[in-house]
């Protein structure tokens, strides 16, 4: 890091400056101290301690990829798909209904929803909600069903305003800020047993991070399998956790976005798997490595066989 010097009219500005490489372009992060050697003096811890955090910030995730699968494992995936382990055909009516209320109760059960599988199906067949339940759960019920919907029928691919409809379609009666990214000082992390796991992207990264993902994918949409765009889509999305709460619903739906998109059939993340899919989470969030995740959809389009028949 070092002090820069502006001169601006009569006066000199400063800024503590620093360069680094992201993606084989070099990034300089750079922060305002002030007018003034006592302006400097005064901000400059802080503004060191930011830059920090950004450059740990862009290590972790500006590169989604960073950690790519080498040749065997890539024609390892090809050869799976070739040998029929996930299947591309279109479902029918029957296949969808029986897909999204599996994936409704699984994915909402993830994140702790108490309404069992069978109230889902009740919820979702004949409009029969449970006493006991809150109604914020029944609207996240019906909200989930909703986002479905939405990623069956648009077009588009990955954008951020995407995944704000989404949120928003999930959330709309149950969250205040359905449809709305963190605010700047909104931070947020994920605990487990009283200890932070993961912490979300600085909230002023959020929209650089997002769009970042955004490019990385239409850049490699054609370059690599859906089922490996999908995972590192998904991971990535996680890893930055852009909304305050939601993220990991609207994850899972953007995985199932972008296989739609490419033609193949959605997965279902089952609440069994739930620990799988943590772990598989942490292993790309600490090291990169996305095969876990990849191994993990597989395993679910296999049980999706056997389910849809």
């Amino acid at each position: 890091m070092h002090l820069e010097k502006r001169r601006v009219g009569k006066k000199t500005k400063f800024y503590l400056a620093h360069a680094m490489r992201v993606e084989g372009k070099v990034k300089k992060i750079r922060i305002y101290l002030g007018s003034n050697i006592e302006s400097v003096n005064k901000k400059r811890t802080e503004a060191e301690k930011i830059i920090r955090e950004r450059i740990i910030a862009y290590e972790k995730i500006s590169d989604p990829f960073r950690h790519a699968l080498n040749d065997e494992e890539m024609e390892e995936l090809k050869t799976l798909e070739a040998k029929g382990e996930v299947d591309i055909r279109h479902l029918n009516d029957d296949d969808w209904r029986t897909f999204v209320k599996s994936f409704v109760y699984d994915t909402n059960a993830i994140e702790g929803a108490s309404v069992t599988q069978t109230e889902v199906k009740e919820i979702l067949e004949k409009d029969q909600w449970p006493k006991e339940t809150e109604k914020w759960e029944i609207s996240e019920t019906y909200g989930v069903k909703d986002a479905v919907h939405l990623i069956r029928t648009t077009t588009d691919h990955l954008s951020l305003e995407l995944m704000k409809e989404l949120h928003k379609a999930c959330f709309r009666n149950s969250k205040s800020f359905a449809g709305e990214f963190r605010k700047k000082g909104q931070e947020v992390g994920i605990f487990s047993q009283g200890k932070i796991v993961h912490r979300g992207a600085p909230s002023h990264m959020v929209a650089k991070l997002l769009k970042d993902m955004v490019s990385w994918y239409h850049k490699n949409r054609k370059k690599y399998p859906p089922i490996v765009l999908a995972a590192v889509v998904h991971n990535q999305f996680e890893t930055i956790h852009p909304f305050a709460d939601g993220n990991g619903r609207v994850g899972r739906l953007l995985l199932n976005n972008i296989l739609l998109r490419h033609n193949k059939p959605p997965v279902n993340i089952e609440l069994r798997n739930r620990h799988e899919y943590y772990a598989a989470l942490r292993d790309y969030q600490h090291t990169g490595n996305i095969r876990p995740m990849i191994e993990l959809i597989l395993k679910e389009y296999r049980y999706l066989k056997k389910l849809i028949g």
